[in-house]
């Protein structure tokens, strides 16, 4: 979760990502009382809920985005955190998180899981989507490709499980699941281009990766996807996502 961002053209470009985070709301069954975003990134979604009334935190590990977050909506606290090392006083009535969760390693998904239900209350709720297994599946299998072409190692930077292996991980930790969906969601880019979605997303692999080798690599990319993902003048991402809804129980 220590990537860095170029939060300015996030927020001018890439505004899909809360946007999608709207059709979070309705599996939300509480309609009131406190609510932690985790991951609120620009504060879109945080804002929503505090405008219907929920007493909102939002918690993001980037300092960038919680200044442009509390800049936009003074009137709401916002907090500096990795959210797999999160521990605040209060105990919340609900926890929110869109797009975020596959940022966590594996490994630090039982520390993630741990601090959320250290945060809600008995009969609380966790609302969340991420990636789930199969989320841009083409794209990683081209990236893969072409660093294997150059003698370098691709290293699968997101953590994309199945429902099986999630609702087992949240069982373990006090939590009755009530609602899992993993399902296709083409996602088409708008404002940019597949190059674009790769520097703003793919960070890790690129570590130690000289500039020019980049650069080459996601031609090689570019080219490779085009055929499968490239439809109407515009790059359509195949994008899967895990939708979950999960009550504390003790």
């Amino acid at each position: 979760m220590a990537d860095s961002w170029n939060v300015k053209k996030y927020d001018s470009d890439f505004g899909f990502v809360p946007e999608y985070g709207e059709g979070l709301f309705n599996l939300i069954e509480a309609k009131e009382g406190k609510l932690a975003d985790l991951g609120c990134g620009t504060g879109m979604l945080t804002k929503r809920f505090s405008d219907a009334g929920f007493d909102v935190v939002g918690v993001d590990s980037s300092e960038e985005f919680i200044s442009l977050a509390s800049q936009r909506y003074p009137g709401l606290k916002f907090v500096v955190s990795d959210i797999s090392d999160f521990h605040p006083e209060d105990k919340f009535d609900i926890v929110f998180s869109n797009a975020v969760f596959h940022w966590i390693d594996r490994t630090r998904q039982p520390f993630l899981l741990s601090c959320i239900a250290g945060m809600l209350k008995t009969g609380g709720e966790l609302v969340c989507e991420f990636g789930g297994f199969g989320n841009n599946a083409k794209i990683h299998a081209h990236l893969s490709e072409a660093f294997e072409r150059r003698n370098l190692h691709y290293k699968m930077p997101f953590f994309f499980p199945t429902i099986g292996e999630y609702v087992s991980m949240l069982e373990k930790y006090g939590f009755m699941v009530r609602y899992a969906n993993l399902f296709d969601r083409p996602t088409p880019l708008s404002r940019i281009d597949l190059a674009e979605w790769i520097d703003m997303f793919i960070k890790r692999p690129f570590d130690g990766v000289l500039p020019d080798d980049k650069d080459k690599i996601i031609s090689d990319v570019l080219s490779a996807s085009k055929k499968d993902l490239f439809c109407g003048g515009q790059w359509i991402l195949d994008y899967v996502r895990l939708r979950i809804r999960a009550v504390k129980l003790l």
